[in-house]
């Protein structure tokens, strides 16, 4: 018995396979396809009815340069694995595909060079537009304004470039730092450190200024010594345990800790039960997050959580606006959706935790 050929390449079946199975030509077949008034109905009803027999479907690469649109949207975010970023994507690909778009999801994993080889790859193979969640590395947005500059449509999301004019979509960065601030503070706490990002991010910015602006409303200055920074936004374990360590060198340690993002509110839940600290008996912890392993942690995690499936939602919907105006859009907008505070184990009250203590 002759053994199965194991070079076989996948070959899509086109129209000129229908045309010349049917003994027509492929321009009849084509236009039967497109249900041109200029083939009967007989013949559309037989070219139809074998093309779905033999699983046709058009060739995407063919059609996008027929109509100079590929019904493709690129992503790029810096870890699927995130579930912020997961939960946004679920909300980016229910609209576009309800719109008819397909989906091309790249990582930049907070790398600046691998944003750009995704933007490049993104480009080449014709997308129609971009959603993009900048990487916490990029400093440099040139390759971003050439792109917008050339007439790619772009909607930045949750960490957004101010430079650009066009669609965002962002949480209520300045408002959720603020509620956790705040919080911590009605709990008790007197010295609270944070934790942020790169400077050079919106959020980073929008996220230290809430967390300064809440403290400085309930009477207490902001210690830069109680500021720390982490470039990589908590991917680097080296860079949280440092952040930690520098804190917790001070003469006066503090009793309690706001992390400004998702990666570095767990990563530092880590970092501290490393250096053998508990919370929330030796420091309180409160986070950006939207995962929901953070109920089932011991302790259970305090967060902000941001509505990620909506901005998914209302990104990729201006994105389509953009990508189906007939004239180029100058008015453009910035959508701030609401964050939600969780309130948990993580930020038990010190008069609760004095008696417990005694007790």
């Amino acid at each position: 018995q002759k053994p199965p050929e194991t070079d076989m390449k996948f070959e899509a079946v086109t129209i000129k396979d229908i045309a010349k199975a049917l003994g027509l030509s492929t321009s009849t077949v084509s236009r039967a396809l497109r249900d041109s008034y200029e083939i009967s109905p007989e013949t559309k009803k037989v070219v139809l009815e074998y093309a779905e027999k033999i699983n046709y479907h058009p060739n995407p690469i063919a059609l996008s340069l027929k109509e100079r649109r590929s019904r493709s949207i690129g992503v790029i975010v810096c870890e699927i694995a995130n579930s912020y970023f997961s939960q946004v994507i679920n909300g980016i690909e229910s609209i576009a595909n309800t719109n008819g778009y397909n989906v091309i999801i790249s990582q930049s994993h907070e790398s600046a060079e691998k944003e750009l080889v995704n933007l490049q790859y993104l480009t080449s193979r014709s997308v129609d537009g971009l959603i993009i969640s900048v990487s916490t590395e990029t400093k440099d947005f040139k390759y971003f304004k050439e792109l917008h500059d050339r007439g790619m449509p772009i909607v930045f999301f949750d960490r957004i470039v101010d430079e650009i004019q066009t669609h965002k979509v962002i949480a209520d960065n300045f408002k959720g730092a603020y509620d956790a601030t705040t919080h911590l503070v009605n709990c008790g706490y007197k010295r609270i450190a944070t934790l942020c990002n790169t400077v050079f991010l919106s959020i980073g910015k929008e996220r230290l200024a809430g967390y300064k602006a809440a403290l400085k409303d309930n009477g207490i200055e902001p210690d830069d010594a109680l500021i720390r920074y982490c470039q990589h936004g908590g991917m680097v374990a080296a860079e949280m345990e440092e952040a930690i360590d520098d804190l917790f060198k001070l003469k006066q340690v503090p009793d309690a800790i706001f992390a400004s993002a998702d990666k570095l509110t767990t990563g530092c839940l880590r970092a501290l039960r490393a250096k053998g600290l508990s919370v929330p008996e030796d420091v309180g912890l409160i986070g950006f997050s939207n995962s929901e392993l953070t109920e089932l942690l011991s302790p259970s995690l305090s967060v902000v959580k941001q509505p990620a499936f909506e901005m998914g939602e209302v990104a990729t919907s201006l994105l389509i606006e953009l990508i189906e105006s007939k004239r180029p859009v100058t008015d453009f907008q910035t959508r701030v959706l609401t964050t939600e505070m969780l309130i948990r184990s993580s930020t038990l009250m010190q008069k609760v935790k004095s008696k417990t203590v005694a007790g």
